[in-house]
Order: structure tokens, then C-alpha cells, then sequence
């Protein structure tokens, strides 16, 4: 472990040194190539000397990176704190492991060991860690699963869902289930109902009602050749047949068939609601 160490600082200064170098090889062309122009060529001197000078300061800035990293693995190189680092690589699974090790501590040892971690998510998660000194690590871990599979429902709830959907809303039925001692990790409402419906493709009240050949307010309405106020006012009296579909009270009709409220008939002074 440590002759591996010392090999990775070795190769981490040798690969600063060789940047800053490509860096000064530059500047040292652009000045070359701003020396051969022809003075009386001003606007292609304008723009060599400024590339040089752009050049000039990316060197000034290359010295200054390296220079902050010798200082820094001049620190590391301190026999003791050299030695102690040797010595955390020597034991960190031993103190990964041990269970007296604090998670502050633990995140000291990651921040010692690890330059950063990249993740790409696919039908798995591509995870690509650098590490201080330069390795290169890649690996894929499973998808964590999503909310509705960690909190996945027992198949007999689904299947009574399933069953309430061909007569109730979202809200009906949680109120029925929570009647009934029906439990989910998050309580049941009828948000929580929506949602399971959706995660286990369960059709919806309205897709019921439909293929049941229930009728829209304005297909009611054209069927009946009246207007959609009149429709309503014969809910409102309780004439005709209706099906909530969802919590807002949003309803599908029932063809009445032949024998239909008349548009000419007199309506009672006081609605007479029929429970459906």
C-alpha cells in the first residue's frame, strides 16, 4: 500500500509538470510567431501579440496551480502526516467498518480518498469515482426502486381497488377501505388511491362509466336535442341518472331511452335528488 501510494504521487506530479509544460510550449510559440510578423503588418500583430498575451496568462495561472499543489503535497510530504495518511490506508477498512467510527469521521475519510463522484443514470446507475492522485474507478449499482415499489401494496388491496373503481371515486373508496382497517405505508386518501391506480394500471372511474356506454353532458344533450342547462336542471330534479367519476363531482349520464323528461314538462318547485 504505501510503495503504491508513493508511485500515484509520483505520477500525479509528473502528469501537473507535463501540463504546465504543454502550457509554456504554447506561450513560447505564440511569442515566436508575434517576433517573425512584419511590424508594418499591424492588425496581424494586433492579433499575435494578443494571443500571446492570452497565452502569457494562461501560463501565469498553470505556475500558480502548480505551485498551490507542490505546497500542498509539500504538507503530505511531512514524515508524520505522510505517515499517518499511510497508516489510514493501511486500516480503512478496519475503521470503515468498526462501529465506534463516527459518520463525521467516515465523510473525512471519503473526502481524504476521493476527488468527486460522477453518476449517470440508465436502466442502472453508472457510477464513476476519481480518486486524490488520479484512479479512475467505474462500476453500475441497481436503480433504487421507486416510490410506489419500496411501498409496494399487498395484491388483495389492489384487487378490492380495483373492484370499488366500477362504483366509486377515489375519495369513496379510501373512506371505504379505512372503514374496513385497510393500512398503507402512507395512510390512505384519495390522493393515495389515485396513485396506486396509476402505478398498477388500474383503469379509471371515467374509462369504467364509459365503456359502460355512459353519456358526457353535451352528448346527453345532443342525444336529447336540448340544451345542457335543461340537462342540469333535470339532475337537479333527480330525472335522470347519474354517475360521479371523480371527487369534484363531475358526472356521466345514463341514456334515459325513449321514455325521457320532456323539455314541455312542468318540474317541481322543490329538486327531488335520486342517490345513484
Amino acid at each position: 500500500m504505501q510503495q503504491e501510494l508513493e508511485v500515484r504521487w509520483a505520477e500525479t506530479d509528473r502528469l501537473r509538470r507535463a501540463q504546465m509544460d504543454r502550457v509554456k510550449y504554447e506561450a513560447e510559440l505564440a511569442r515566436r510567431r508575434f517576433l517573425r510578423v512584419d511590424p508594418e503588418n499591424r492588425l496581424v500583430a494586433a492579433t499575435l501579440e494578443s494571443d500571446w498575451n492570452e497565452k502569457l496568462r494562461a501560463l501565469a495561472e498553470a505556475e500558480q496551480h502548480y505551485e498551490r499543489q507542490c505546497e500542498h503535497d509539500g504538507k503530505i510530504s511531512d514524515p508524520n502526516q505522510r505517515q499517518q495518511i499511510l497508516s489510514l490506508a493501511s486500516d480503512f477498512p478496519r475503521l470503515w467498518r468498526d462501529p465506534n467510527t463516527p459518520h463525521r469521521e467516515r465523510k473525512r475519510m471519503v473526502r481524504l480518498l476521493i476527488e468527486d463522484v460522477t453518476l449517470r443514470k440508465t436502466d442502472q446507475i453508472e457510477v464513476s469515482v476519481r480518486f486524490r492522485g488520479g484512479v479512475n474507478k467505474s462500476f453500475n449499482v441497481p436503480r433504487p426502486l421507486n416510490y410506489f415499489e419500496s411501498r409496494k401494496q399487498s395484491p388483495a388491496l389492489i384487487v378490492e381497488i380495483d373492484r370499488l373503481l366500477e362504483h366509486h371515486n377515489c375519495g369513496e373508496i379510501a373512506a371505504l377501505l379505512n372503514g374496513h382497517g385497510y393500512k398503507t405505508g402512507g395512510g390512505l386518501d384519495s390522493v393515495t388511491i389515485s396513485r396506486i391506480r396509476i402505478a398498477y394500471h388500474l383503469k379509471n372511474r371515467f374509462e369504467r362509466l364509459r365503456e359502460r356506454g355512459l353519456l358526457t353532458l353535451s352528448e346527453l344533450a345532443e342525444k336529447l336535442k336540448v340544451s345542457v342547462g335543461t340537462i342540469r336542471r333535470w339532475q337537479d330534479h333527480g330525472l335522470l341518472r347519474v354517475h360521479p367519476y371523480n371527487d369534484q363531482n363531475a358526472c356521466l349520464y345514463e341514456d334515459p331511452g325513449p321514455v325521457h323528461p320532456k323539455r314541455s314538462m312542468r318540474l317541481p318547485d322543490h329538486p327531488i335528488y335520486e342517490e345513484v
